[in-house]
């Protein structure tokens, strides 16, 4: 045990049956409770785990455990309401050089009767993670071949592990590289226990409403009556000592003094009383609290985290509208929303309820439904991670709706995402876009990477469906609850009327959408099926005279082109169509079952932005009342089809990576100045070389006669160099005229020192020389280190005029070859690094192994807080960082995907 653990806080996570468990260091003070933890071990769980049932060994082990801080030891206990339940442990004892490098034992002992619960899987998992910071790679175990639960945990961990077989005996070894598949393998455990946690908030037995009372308007009363006039299924209480019953429902002084302890409270009382309730059902038994209260301060909201870790309680709020289930069986609606949720197959999760009020009144309208809806109000708890993983599993959700304001573990939240989205659509309005960037931003890479790049990126590496508003994310969902996805975005419209048709063009393209032109065989076809005058361009313009067959039949045609992706109807009422009796919107609505692709309608006289049209096949189409809400949801689905339709990224193995080196450079650094800064050149180039990131040649001067030295070297290259000035702080060179350029001579190398030397006197620490770089195409290159989203890397077009013309994209880390594809093609100027006009393109291999040693650095180190390589230079021949700017800051490492609650 060190002192680097014993500063570690404590952590609460989830068993396999949703058990709240509190994960912590061992400390001196536990050694009686651990003592007592294995006394109370049965004769074969003590064999089982010191190869004799012995009490010494027993009692030797709490010694150990609770012994003073010593380097490569570590203890991690497992509680619940204050008990030990399981131990896990590590120590690196004579395989290393106490340093933590190399290899450790491990030992892991569960209380009786809590066995098969996953309380020694966690905490190993939480071991790994500790081991890994210490640089430890191998685990190693001794067990009994008979103990079949703890060669089993070792095996279904997800590492990659190997058993060596010693008479009665089995030498474990797990490695501790962490890859996918043992991420995925904690994603799994997490997720079963995870869903198990939120049954009793989501599917409770039994429910009760504390502060719910007679005064009209209060919201505890409003929660009841939505509980009771919704036809919930199972039993339902009041708390409240001043009544014996409220609609009926039977009310009881206290949590405590119920006839059966609730599974779901809904706490409504005035904020100072909220700890004191939660301290109740806690003490209780309750599981799930649902907090409609707001207005806590720290305390409070302290006080009431607190008792829910203690007792193991799911919470939801506080300051939220409350949650739904509309499964018949159940019928739970504890919100105080004004209308109860049309049952359906959409789940919605919120932070604000005005937008869940929104959504809940705008897909009952629609018809699709709410299959579970929370409200997630101030997020002390429960957060859109679980409801995507209850949703994933619930067997009724079939699109999931989000409006977070807010992220606890960004990078768990696009792991999940990915996964989910991979079988239902999930969407989001994209809140907070108008926030300012950071404008206290030093380097190019930081004032780029604003919070909409930001969020952006997870959304976009998540395949999650971003919308600009609540309206558009309504229109996206008809889409996607209505119709097939395009398989790409080629769209055919047709319209009774040419201005309704050029509006929806105009909307299309400036979606993104293509409107490709027909063959003539398609032209043929079609103008065999319009009537006399009628138009085939795209737009195709059936005229006022089209018939409802007429357009039935064209409408068919085109879900039948192969160029045709989607088709969009425009239609607006005509007095042709009145006097013929014809109804063209029965055109649209004609059995979209056996159409194979998307058909839209868009109605401009529709009273509503959206509406979803019955089919005759009982299916049904959406119809927008403007062209803009059409284009949008379709070029949303499209942006879904084709995410869907890629192969699932995955993070290349990179050789050269001296990882090792690359912390001793940091750790030195930050040694000698505790509170972080910008690297000298020397400093920098040493941890570019730790990832081979390819640099330009360069020499470091401090006096005049040095840099003639240094460009007499460097001259071989070219014979003419650059000179750039240097001193701590310094970021923008060319903004203060710090940079000489094109030097030929050692007349030239001097007059330049001497001029910089001049002007920056009592700055300047020395001078930077370069070789002059060949022509080729700037780029920008960079991380920030994002302290809630983790690292973000960004590309596009470099130079002077990175920060005026803001082309970049940006990816969270670690990246894919997918991301690394998307950094390169998303910017504008992509063109000229694929070769546009003729020109060779650039050496893209490069530029791609570029981003991912960047995007390697960043993950490695979180002590990297900025890295700026402005200019890059790309060219036929290769890619190479001209001048590169990292900043350091002293933090430690965290784990995203350890499993904790928030």
């Amino acid at each position: 045990m060190t002192d680097d653990l014993l500063d570690r806080p404590t952590v609460h996570a989830l068993l396999a049956d949703g058990t709240t468990v509190c994960i912590r260091p061992v400390r001196p003070g536990d050694h009686d409770q651990l003592r007592g933890f294995y006394e109370e071990m049965s004769p074969e769980n003590l064999r089982l785990r010191f190869f004799a049932a012995s009490r010494r060994s027993a009692a030797m082990a709490a010694d150990r455990a609770c012994a003073p801080a010593h380097p490569g030891y570590r203890a991690l206990l497992a509680e619940v309401d204050g008990r030990v339940i399981g131990i896990a442990e590590y120590g690196t004892g004579k395989e290393t050089d106490g340093t933590g490098k190399g290899g450790a034992e491990i030992s892991i002992a569960v209380a009786d009767g809590l066995h098969h619960r996953g309380v020694g899987t966690l905490l190993v998992e939480h071991l790994v993670s500790a081991a890994r910071a210490e640089g430890i790679t191998t685990f190693t175990a001794d067990a009994l071949s008979e103990n079949h639960e703890v060669l089993r945990l070792f095996a279904d961990l997800g590492l990659r592990t190997s058993r060596r077989f010693e008479g009665p005996e089995v030498r474990c070894t797990v490695h501790l590289d962490q890859d996918d598949t043992y991420l995925s393998a904690v994603e799994a455990r997490g997720r079963a226990a995870d869903v198990a946690s939120l049954l009793p908030l989501l599917r409770p037995s039994v429910v009760a409403v504390v502060g719910a009372g007679r005064t009209p308007g209060s919201v505890g009363r409003a929660v009841l009556h939505h509980l009771h006039s919704g036809g919930f299924t199972r039993r339902l209480f009041a708390v409240n000592p001043g009544v014996t019953s409220v609609f009926g429902v039977p009310s009881h002084p206290s949590v405590a003094a119920l006839p059966k302890t609730p599974d779901l409270v809904i706490v409504a009382v005035p904020a100072a009383a909220v700890p004191a309730v939660a301290e109740e059902c806690g003490r209780a038994g309750v599981r799930a609290l649902v907090v409609v209260t707001a207005g806590l301060d720290h305390t409070q909201a302290q006080a009431l985290l607190t008792a829910c870790r203690t007792y193991g309680i799911r919470l939801v709020g506080p300051n939220c509208l409350g949650v739904s289930n509309t499964d018949p069986e159940l019928s739970l609606d504890a919100t105080f929303a004004a209308e109860h949720p049309r049952p359906g197959t959409a789940g919605v999760a919120v932070q604000s309820g005005g937008v869940g009020i929104a959504l809940l009144d705008g897909l009952s309208r629609l018809g699709i439904g709410v299959s579970s809806f929370v409200s997630l109000g101030d997020k002390y708890d429960v957060s859109g991670n679980d409801m995507l993983q209850w949703w994933e599993s619930d067997g009724h959700t079939d699109l999931a709706l989000l409006h977070l304001e807010s992220f606890g573990n960004p990078r768990a939240f696009s792991r999940t995402s990915r996964r989910v989205t991979r079988r239902i659509p999930v969407l989001t309005v994209d809140a907070g876009r108008t926030a300012a960037g950071r404008k206290a931003a030093a380097s190019h890479t930081a004032a780029a990477a604003t919070r909409t790049m930001t969020r952006g990126a997870l959304f976009a590496q998540a395949g999650i469906t971003a919308t600009r508003s609540v309206g558009e994310l309504l229109e996206t969902a008809a889409l996607l609850h209505s119709q097939p996805l395009p398989e790409g975005s080629r769209v055919a419209i047709v319209t009774n009327a040419g201005g309704a048709g050029v509006l929806t063009a105009d909307a299309c393209a400036e979606a993104g959408l293509v409107l490709p032109p027909f063959t003539p065989t398609m032209i043929d076809e079609l103008l065999a099926v319009l009537p006399d005058g009628a138009a085939i361009g795209n737009p195709i313009d059936a005229t006022a005279a089209v018939s409802e067959e007429q357009l039935t039949e064209c409408v068919d045609r085109l879900t039948r082109c192969s160029g045709i992706d989607a088709v969009v109807v425009a239609l607006v009422p005509t007095a042709v169509a009145a006097a013929t009796g014809d109804d063209l919107v029965r055109a649209v609505t004609a059995a979209p079952g056996r159409r194979a692709r998307p058909v839209l309608a868009v109605r401009l006289e529709q009273d509503r932005s959206v509406r979803l049209l019955p089919a005759a096949d009982g299916g049904t189409i959406p119809s927008y009342a403007e062209p803009q809400g059409a284009a949008r949801a379709l070029a949303h689905a499209a942006e879904r089809a084709a995410w869907l339709a890629r192969p699932v990224g995955v993070v290349p193995d990179l050789g050269d990576i001296e990882t090792e080196r690359a912390r001793t450079v940091v750790a030195e650094y930050l040694a000698a100045r505790p509170d972080g800064g910008w690297l000298d050149p020397r400093t920098c180039a040493d941890l570019l070389a730790c990832y081979s990131i390819p640099q330009i040649p360069w020499a470091w001067a401090e006096t005049e006669d040095k840099a003639v030295l240094a460009a007499e070297r460097l001259r071989g290259f070219d014979g003419r160099v650059v000179m750039k000035a240097h001193w701590p702080g310094l970021l923008h060179k060319t903004q203060e005229h710090a940079v000489h350029l094109d030097l030929r001579g050692d007349s030239q190398v001097r007059a330049a020192f001497r001029d910089l030397e001049t002007r920056f006197a009592g700055l300047m620490t020395g001078v930077v020389l370069q070789p002059l770089a060949a022509r080729g195409t700037e780029l920008f290159a960079g991380v920030v280190q994002d302290e809630v989203f983790g690292p973000l890397v960004l590309s596009g077009l470099g130079g002077t005029a990175t920060e005026v013309l803001a082309d970049h994209a940006a990816r969270l880390a670690p990246l894919t070859d997918r991301d690394v594809h998307d950094l390169i093609t998303s910017p504008r100027c992509a063109p000229l690094l694929l070769g546009a006009n003729g020109n060779t393109p650039v050496d893209l291999k490069e530029l791609e192994q570029l981003l991912l040693r960047l995007s390697r650095m960043a993950a490695d180190l979180p002590q990297l807080a900025e890295a700026d390589f402005n200019p890059v230079l790309a060219t036929p021949g290769g890619v190479t960082v001209l001048d590169a700017r990292i900043r350091l800051l002293p933090r430690r490492p965290q784990d995203p995907y350890l499993r904790r609650l928030r």
